[in-house]
């Protein structure tokens, strides 16, 4: 069973910790780590460039010419592996770590370990590990979790954690199309989980596991607009689901869609070592 890892990357080129990444995937023969290098304007590409030489056949880098936002390139990441026929799970990390390796693992472990269970993903406010976040973020935070709970109706703690990692086979549903927004998209995928399987069933399908560690490091790619913002994006999440039934065409109840294969669009690119 291989695990391949989204790790989206926007300008992370000072940032980026060359040495774990490469020492995890030296070591670990049953991951794929796939960079997805979303429109970088500093010499990100070079960086990810020199983790792929340490491990040609174990690590990806699909190369986006624009920037697109963290939604566009994780789901640019997801399409890319799911196209690859010796991948079990995907799932996707912060490319600052924030979430560890580690942890990120023990997601893998839980989700292997039950087959009834379609997607597993961390949470920052559960359990007893080590969490560090600046008393405004905290703050802020638990507003946009009320909303976010008015929104889904669902008893998740942590919707925003950036680690998660899903069963190959519900892939089709959460990443079929396009997401309406550039931050928000973790909620999109909730919405579209509990479109397809259903409000008794979605909570049996998934679950929350609590991280032993996450550090907020500084330098965030979500300014203060997009934070001033993302009540009203929320609004404009529930009213396209909820009102429009904007994604009903490409989804129904009980059947999976399929994802269409990475073309040679001008738009990516997919790098490889000679």
């Amino acid at each position: 069973m291989k695990t391949g890892i989204i790790i989206p990357c926007y300008n992370e080129g000072k940032r980026l910790n060359v040495n774990t990444f490469i020492e995890f995937i030296t070591t670990h023969s049953s991951y794929h780590l796939c960079f997805v290098n979303d429109g970088s304007k500093d010499n990100t590409l070079l960086v990810l460039e020199t983790i792929q030489k340490e491990a040609k056949t174990r690590v990806s880098i699909v190369d986006v010419k624009k920037n697109a936002g963290k939604a566009a390139a994780v789901r640019s990441g997801a399409r890319y592996l799911f196209n690859r026929q010796d991948v079990d799970y995907i799932g996707f990390i912060d490319a600052d770590l924030s979430t560890d390796l580690s942890d990120f693992k023990k997601l893998v472990d839980t989700l292997h370990n039950d087959n009834d269970l379609s997607l597993v993903y961390g949470s920052r406010g559960k359990g007893n590990g080590q969490i560090e976040r600046n008393v405004f973020r905290n703050l802020f935070s638990k507003v946009v979790k009320l909303i976010v709970f008015l929104i889904l109706g669902l008893p998740i703690e942590d919707t925003q954690c950036g680690a998660k990692v899903f069963r190959r086979s519900i892939i089709p549903v959460t990443y079929n199309t396009k997401f309406l927004t550039r931050w928000l998209f973790d909620v999109e995928i909730f919405i579209r989980l509990k479109k397809h399987f259903g409000k008794a069933q979605i909570m049996n399908r998934m679950y929350e596991q609590p991280l032993e560690r996450w550090v907020h490091v500084d330098d965030s790619k979500l300014g203060m607009k997009d934070a001033i913002q993302i009540p009203y994006k929320l609004l404009s999440i529930w009213f396209s689901y909820t009102i429009l039934q904007a994604f009903s065409a490409g989804i129904e109840k009980g059947k999976l869609v399929t994802l269409d294969k990475m073309n040679s669009s001008p738009l990516y690119e997919i790098k490889t070592v000679s």
